[in-house]
């Protein structure tokens, strides 16, 4: 099974990016992570350039998405929301939207903040825009407040308890993938 691993965030040693590649270590054998780190490369999304073929990366993304299992994305939180990189990433993705790359794709949402709140807003915000787009959103809830606090020197998850609440979010997205896996 092959899991597409998005972040919002576009900094290099970002704690939610570190969230992202620490999926690596949490996922079982036989399932593939790969961390897209392609965010900053795609254009921001204008409907006169929406045409078929879209941009090069632009259809490299949506590529990318058709041919994974599932996604799995980490938000952190901008003024209560999502990130506009990540948003515009989305806009373009939803194109068409009958059938966008997203369209009854598997997802799992987590979110992050410097502060307490763990990016709630975020999450729920990117949600919205997923259940919108088609996708389907599973149950995780996961939210990590002082998501700096939880990363080593290295931008190592420190604690058994978040290593364990990933893995738990990452095993709920896989029983949302596997049955469609089963059926194809």
């Amino acid at each position: 099974m092959r899991v597409l691993a998005i972040s919002g965030s576009l900094r290099r040693d970002s704690s939610i990016t570190a969230l992202l590649r620490a999926l690596l270590d949490e996922s079982p054998a036989g399932v593939e992570v790969e961390v897209w780190d392609g965010l900053n490369e795609i254009p921001p999304y204008d409907a006169d350039d929406d045409l078929d073929p879209g941009p090069a990366t632009v259809e490299a993304f949506r590529a990318l998405v058709r041919e994974a299992d599932a996604v799995f994305f980490a938000t952190p939180e901008y003024n209560s929301s999502i990130p506009g990189a990540l948003k515009n990433a989305l806009d373009w993705a939803s194109r068409p939207l009958a059938t966008n790359a997203f369209r009854n794709k598997p997802v799992a949402v987590i979110g992050s903040s410097a502060g307490a709140f763990g990016g709630v807003w975020a999450a729920a915000e990117l949600r919205k825009v997923l259940g919108a787009m088609g996708a389907r959103v599973t149950e995780v809830e996961m939210a990590v407040g002082h998501a700096h606090d939880k990363l080593d020197e290295h931008g190592a998850l420190v604690g058994d308890d978040l290593r364990a609440e990933l893995g738990e979010a990452l095993e709920t997205l896989l029983a949302e993938a596997a049955p469609a896996l089963a059926a194809a």
